[in-house]
């Protein structure tokens, strides 16, 4: 395991173990003497200013029933929810994400399938059919689709324009501006490599530079291996972009949820982040005018890396309660919720009648950019847990001058060769 998350998953197993005495089981009987039911839902704590207030109006609204909300960051959830499936204590609802992450609990049998009571419902009249695609894993529906996220480069036109940058149209260019900003005191790219996932989006787009978008498809479903030259002349440019000073002092052990306060503050000019940075953008009062998003210049159709998200249920739930949740569901993620607490939302959702937020104008620009240069699903729901860990370690080990690009691309292979036997 990485020994950066030892202690994040003590704490979370601490936590779990508590839940698992004080909450219900999912299905289970209710608490004597009460006539309530009780529905328990685990999600992201970014999200906590909206939930507060949308569970308590709908717990009045519905004295039947009682919704208990608990928040979490994003590892800390990922990793609550992997203890609560092991002792068998995970809530009614979670949030997940797509691919091998949301996928775990559907191979184990631990989601509700949705598939009939999406057919029995006319979901395929609500919902986009790529979500719902990007939703259904190992012949399960796996979830009830919350977003359909892509990832575009973030940057401060300010900075930009103060020291005559335009949007890169090539990798040189883009390297060209990065040098430039370093030269003016400006960190380049902000990034938070604890964890690994917030680093990897930039590996990604290198390894879809040197790869293309065809051989980096395949890479990705094991079709071809990992130790090839694309990614170690991936792997290289990332070390010779750490060695130049690109990103942050000290960002391997840096909260990836902190990489925006480096861009906000002014201190860095780029991040790659998804369309749920406008709403970061609001919610900190910043000035939206002066964010612009592009495409990463990779070449050829420089794609952009996309994923899904969504409310997962619990496989135990009996009939009655799973029309309670999804009624929960349909109210929390109603356009009466999503009028007055958009920027909580990624945005647009993912329903064949939504519409694109006013108030966040690089939503539709990147949306439009995803349809136009296609995308690629992100590594880290492409990757089962356990090789996307040793893409991690890599990361931090080429950073650190531990391992060189080329022992990262056998590494990285020698995960999927092991993967693959089990």
């Amino acid at each position: 395991m990485n020994k950066k998350r030892i202690v994040s998953m003590i704490l979370v197993s601490v936590a779990a173990l508590t839940l698992g005495l004080t909450e219900l089981r999912a299905g289970g009987k209710q608490a004597a003497g009460s006539e309530k039911m009780q529905l328990t839902i685990w999600q992201l704590n970014g999200k906590q200013d909206a939930l507060d207030v949308l569970v308590k109006e709908y717990n009045a609204a519905h004295p039947e029933v009682q919704i208990v909300p608990s928040y979490y960051d994003t590892d800390g959830i990922k990793d609550a929810c992997k203890v609560a499936a092991s002792s068998k204590t995970l809530p009614d609802m979670w949030f997940n994400w797509g691919g091998s992450l949301g996928g775990f609990f559907a191979e184990n049998n631990l989601v509700y399938d949705l598939s009939s009571y999406a057919k029995t419902n006319g979901w395929d009249k609500i919902f986009s059919p790529g979500a719902l695609s990007l939703c259904t894993l190992s012949g399960k529906l796996a979830g009830y689709p919350i977003s359909y996220n892509v990832l575009d480069v973030y940057y401060r036109k300010d900075i930009f324009a103060r020291y005559n940058l335009k949007v890169p149209a090539t990798f040189e260019e883009f390297e060209n501006v990065c040098a430039v900003l370093k030269q003016n005191g400006i960190i380049p790219i902000s990034t938070g490599g604890l964890y690994g996932w917030h680093t990897m989006r930039f590996v990604e787009l290198l390894i879809e530079h040197y790869a293309g978008a065809e051989l980096h498809d395949k890479m990705s479903t094991f079709q071809v291996s990992h130790d090839n030259e694309a990614t170690v002349q991936a792997l290289t440019k990332y070390k010779e972009f750490c060695d130049k000073g690109y990103f942050p002092t000290g960002f391997i052990t840096a909260s990836p949820n902190d990489t925006q306060l480096a861009v906000f503050s002014g201190q860095a000019a780029m991040d790659i982040q998804g369309q749920w940075y406008d709403g970061l953008i609001i919610q900190e009062g910043q000035d939206m005018s002066l964010y612009g998003t592009f495409a990463f210049p990779s070449g050829g159709g420089n794609r952009l890396s996309a994923f899904a998200e969504m409310t997962q249920l619990n496989a135990g739930l009996s009939p009655e309660k799973l029309e309670a949740c999804i009624k929960f569901l349909d109210f929390y993620f109603s356009k009466e919720s999503l009028a007055r607490f958009g920027q909580y939302f990624n945005q647009p959702l993912p329903r064949l009648d939504a519409q694109m937020p006013g108030d966040q104008p690089n939503v539709a620009i990147m949306l439009n950019t995803s349809n136009r240069n296609g995308t690629f699903t992100i590594t880290d729901q492409a990757f089962p847990t356990e090789i996307a860990d040793e893409l991690f370690r890599v990361q931090d080990g080429i950073a650190n001058n531990q391992v060189t690009p080329k022992e990262g691309a056998a590494r990285i292979q020698a995960a999927i060769t092991a993967y693959r036997k089990k």
